[in-house]
């Protein structure tokens, strides 16, 4: 477990290996001959999505497992890094376990940056999913907690106790019958709710949902579907939400440690600042025009600062 004299969380990566350098030397990391290293002791957690969409993904994950490899850095999975093993695992009806024949071809089109990237070294490639395999779904500690999306205690539970490498949960964690899939979903992807009948939005990619991502943190009771999406958009329904938390997530105590996350693609141009006190999403978009690569320096506070993100444009 990394102690020491303060961490760096870092969010999104997503390919951008030479802006993940300059956030690295602007937070006063150095490079060495075993990776980078901070003169001071600090070290790094990355918080997942190190493939897919961005130029420079093997150089991305070089410095990431180069890090981890020396002491200097920690690394939870991301959905991305799931979703990438999964695509690579047969199923037993001659496609995959992250279909390869989806009827819109989302799929593959999510991963085609990377697929292209390792075309003439499937190899090198082969050998990256095993790494993936053996990342932690979360990090724990007493002082803090790191995830790629959602943090629940319960999904935390369970995924404390399996590994990727094991094939069967693998394939249990694609079934949305069992108990692996739900808790897998919402570690990696977060809590969503469905939008009332005939309302939609397009995300980000331009995809017609029915659905919003939570803020998972925050309690439902008396919230309206534009309260509680996550990140905000004047798009949704007033509409105030009929289900109860219970029914869905726990809010975040605010006694708990302070919980780092990526995952939202939080606008380039939003508000760089924590969520609540013990709550920091480090996801700025570093993929879409104008984006942000993003840290937070931590010093033990419990309350977190805004003063304390880092950011470096693409």
């Amino acid at each position: 477990m990394i102690e020491g004299n303060g961490i760096d969380f870092i969010g999104d990566i997503h390919g951008y290996g030479t802006v993940l350098c300059e956030l690295l030397e602007k937070l006063g990391y150095r490079m060495s001959e075993n990776g980078f290293h901070h003169p001071s002791g600090r070290k790094v957690v990355f918080l997942g999505d190190f493939i897919d969409r961005g130029p420079e993904v093997d150089l991305t994950l070089r410095i990431v497992s180069s890090m981890v490899d020396s002491g200097n850095a920690m690394a939870v999975m991301g959905n991305h890094e799931y979703n990438a093993v999964c695509f690579h695992t047969p199923d037993e009806r001659g496609d995959y376990l992250r279909s390869h024949t989806d009827d819109d071809g989302k799929n593959v089109k999510q991963h085609r940056s990377t697929l292209d990237q390792f075309e003439h070294d499937p190899e090198r490639w082969s050998g990256w999913i095993e790494w993936f395999k053996s990342l932690p779904f979360f990090i724990d500690t007493d002082e803090w907690r790191a995830v790629h999306a959602a943090w629940d205690c319960r999904s935390a539970d369970l995924l404390s106790k399996v590994s990727m490498k094991d094939d069967a949960f693998l394939r249990r964690s694609v079934e949305n019958s069992e108990i692996e899939f739900n808790a897998v979903n919402t570690l990696l992807k977060g809590v969503e709710i469905d939008l009332p009948e005939g309302e939609f939005f397009r995300d980000h990619n331009g995809h017609l949902r029915k659905e919003i991502r939570v803020r998972w943190w925050d309690v439902i009771e008396g919230k309206s579907y534009r309260d509680l999406i996550f990140p905000n958009s004047s798009e949704i329904t007033e509409a105030v939400v009929k289900i109860k938390s219970e029914q869905l997530w726990e809010s975040y105590p605010k006694q708990s440690p302070p919980v780092f996350f990526g995952h939202y693609w939080i606008p380039p141009e939003g508000n760089v600042e924590p969520l609540a006190d013990n709550v920091a999403c480090l996801d700025y978009s570093v993929a879409l025009k104008g984006g942000k690569l993003t840290a937070y320096s931590w010093n033990g506070e419990t309350e977190l600062s805004s003063a304390n993100f880092v950011q470096v444009d693409v």
